[in-house]
């Protein structure tokens, strides 16, 4: 039953963002100059994901090969079908983003309707959250298609003595390794990309010639534009559709052991629960999918009000409403004749629901604690703008204090949820929760993508010199965008929490004897300094990102200066700058730049494991997952306050400021430094303990035959 479901969901899910895409694409573009600058935009944004997709693939074939040779061949074909299904909805995402921002652009000329442009950048936008989503299910429906008899060999075995080794489970993971990989790819490379041109773009055109934002004097302007696509777009798809597989994974993975452990306590499991326990996550997703169809298609197709985050916000709600009501009725089907006391469920049959609500409701509600800390409607952003007038050290300083107090709550919410989740079903439950968070991924995905869209729109509008009323009106959408893109992240984050901890828990369960109770000897020295070594791990990872943004920025502001300089007749606009070149820098410091910082994510681990063992490794998941979320959170909001103050103090929001003002120029430095934390950093730390937990995961079957600390502590005893 689930299986149809799915198949019949994502069918529905591909053909209706495929309906939006060509229905985005048959509007016109508008005059031959904005229609010169989308293509510039649209070169540069496909240049860039070529040649990374080419290393992508290289590198993607070998670890294929490695995982088919070392750990089962099942391993490396699943491995190859994560990295298609996420690199395909990056790539579709990227697409619609760069024919859509113009549109939306000739919308906002053409009618004047803020309502009527921003339905142009949902309609967009929701083609690449749709693709997420039903890519992320699509792949897990060919993965299980193709190895499902691993489960029912599974069901079979009586006698589990010795047996450590389960390929399903290396199956699964190794999809869910496929998709991270392409995460880390897109979002660390797109996060250098897009920040490299984008303060190289700041400090040099408002900061230093004083210049306004998306200027077509601007050299880097281009480039500029292209990042958002490649960061904020094909890097945002990714990485959740990641964090969906991975929460999937999890959930599946937990309801083997779930399984093993009830067979080997009690040996009385009925036939057919094992596979109830793998495609229960998997059926809350196609119907988080099944609403945001719904959700989405109620939105587009009645009249938007001249409020874009109200038009938003109702997306959301509908669709996170839809899925708590059908996950319940799934829950009741699949539940009711089932002695869920086995399994450890303390809330009879609605027990695995319970824990799917808690996902949802968290989600929102982190969603809205990130709203709160970085939209200027709210005192904290208001709070940094008006400190800016007292200087660009007061702006950072106060920003600061903003990101660091943000931490608190969505950890409360966290934690909280967590413990219900847990109390109702046990670990499975929690791996639950975080099904549940992600459940509503399409259309969550389609409101942060809504938001470089409209960023792109007012760029073109501003470059093409179309009357000034258009860009208020893309102003508007991008001011929105800016709260919509904060929330995507501190949801980001939160889902990448929930589904680490799934893992890590899947990774305890590996390396254990199966049937033995879970524990981790927290006076064991091992774990104790893998614990250490893990919370500083993921503050290393972020120096080697903000160094890398900031070597690509100084390489692109030394070619705006040089621009300005020797290109006459630049700052008087009678001559073109040479966007090419920006571009070109950009992508060649992107792709650079990001080798180390993806190595050591996905290879750090392994070695541990192999230098000390599966309890050092497991130290290094706690201590790295609990010091990424709260850096990723202080990261994001300090960031999004950061840039929301400059726009609030834009806005006219400071009494006697504006454009321009020394106020202005300190938030512009405020929102400068901010960049690379909420748009590099913060994102990429979601990447680095999902894949880490992953890479964990799948090579734990090897620690404990092979490594180092072992070999030496017998060969010298």
């Amino acid at each position: 039953m689930i299986s149809v479901l799915c198949v019949i969901v994502v069918t529905l899910a591909i053909s209706y963002a495929v309906f939006n895409y060509y229905n985005v694409k048959a509007k016109t573009e508008g005059t031959k100059e904005m229609q010169e600058i989308a293509e510039a935009i649209r070169i540069g944004a496909n240049a860039f994901i070529m040649h990374e997709y080419k290393i992508l693939i290289t590198i993607s074939v070998l670890l294929a090969l490695l995982l088919g040779i070392f750990i089962s061949y099942s391993t490396g074909i699943a491995f190859a079908v994560g990295v298609v299904m996420s690199a395909s909805a990056g790539w579709i995402g990227m697409k619609i983003a760069t024919y859509s921002n113009v549109r939306v652009t000739n919308e906002a000329r053409t009618t004047g309707r803020i309502s009527k442009t921003v339905h142009v950048a949902l309609k967009g936008a929701s083609v690449m959250g749709l693709c997420v989503a039903a890519f992320a299910i699509l792949g897990l429906i060919i993965v299980y298609a193709l190895f499902n008899y691993q489960l029912e060999v599974l069901e079979m075995i009586e006698n589990w003595a010795g047996f450590t080794f389960v390929p399903f489970i290396m199956t699964v993971s190794g999809y869910a390794l496929g998709c991270s990989v392409v995460a880390m790819f897109d979002r660390v490379g797109g996060g250098i990309y897009t920040k490299a041109a984008d303060m190289g773009a700041d400090l040099v055109g408002k900061t230093e010639e004083d210049i306004p934002e998306d200027d077509p004097r601007n050299p880097a302007t281009i480039a500029d534009n292209v990042g958002d696509n490649v960061g904020d777009v094909a890097g945002l798809g990714s990485d959740l559709l990641e964090s969906n597989v991975g929460a999937i994974v999890s959930a599946m993975l937990l309801g083997i052991y779930t399984f093993i452990n009830v067979m080997i306590n009690s040996g009385n499991v009925a036939t057919g629960q094992l596979k109830m326990l793998c495609l229960y996550p998997v059926g809350i997703a196609a119907l988080g999918l099944l609403s945001c169809i719904i959700g989405l298609f109620v939105v587009l197709n009645r009249p938007m009000s001249e409020n874009p985050h109200k038009d938003l916000n109702k997306a959301t709600f509908i669709s996170a409403t839809l899925t708590a009501i059908l996950t319940a009725i799934l829950t009741f089907f699949m539940f009711k004749n089932v002695d869920c006391t086995q399994f450890g469920f303390n809330l009879g049959a609605i027990s695995a629901w319970v824990s799917a609500l808690m996902g949802v409701v968290s989600g929102i509600a982190i969603g809205k604690i990130s709203e709160y800390y970085t939209s200027y409607d709210y005192k904290p952003t208001k709070k940094i703008a008006t400190a800016s007038k007292e200087g660009a050290a007061i702006t950072i300083t106060e920003g600061i204090a903003v990101g660091m107090k943000s931490c608190l709550a969505p950890l409360f919410v966290l934690g909280v949820a967590l413990l219900i989740a847990f109390l109702s079903a046990g670990m499975y439950g929690v791996a639950i929760a975080a099904v549940g968070m992600l459940s509503f991924v399409a259309t969550t995905v389609s409101v942060d993508t809504y938001g470089p869209i409209s960023d792109n729109s007012g760029g073109i509008a501003e470059m093409a010199h179309l009357d000034p009323k258009v860009r208020q009106i893309t102003d508007k959408l991008d001011s929105v965008g800016n709260t919509t893109a904060a929330i995507g992240k501190g949801f980001a984050i939160g889902s990448a929490a929930f589904a680490a901890l799934g893992l890590m828990v899947c990774y305890l369960y590996s390396y254990q004897p199966l049937g033995a109770t879970l524990s981790l000897n927290l006076l064991n020295p091992l774990v104790l300094v893998g614990i250490l070594i893990g919370g500083a791990l993921p503050f290393y990872f972020s120096g080697m990102l903000i160094e890398a943004v900031s070597k690509a920025a100084n390489g692109m502001v030394q070619e705006v200066r040089r621009q300005f300089r020797e290109i006459v007749g630049l700052r008087e606009g009678k001559a073109k700058p040479d966007y090419k070149r920006c571009i070109e820098i950009s992508s060649s410091s992107a792709i650079k730049e990001m080798k180390s910082p993806a190595l050591l994510a996905v290879f750090f681990p392994v070695i541990s494991g192999f230098l000390f063992g599966p309890e050092f490794v497991a130290g290094i998941l706690i201590g790295g997952i609990i010091s990424a979320i709260m850096l990723a959170i202080f990261c994001g909001n300090a960031g999004g306050a950061w840039d929301n103050a400059k726009k609030f103090i834009e806005a006219g929001g400071v009494p006697g400021e504006g454009k321009g003002s020394e106020a202005h120029h300190a938030s512009v430095v405020g929102d400068t430094v901010g960049d690379p934390l909420k748009d590099t950093d913060g994102p990429s730390l979601d990447i680095l303990i999902k894949i880490m937990s992953t890479v964990s995961l799948i090579t734990v079957c090897m620690f404990d035959r092979y490594n180092l600390l072992d070999f030496l502590i017998n060969w010298l005893g």
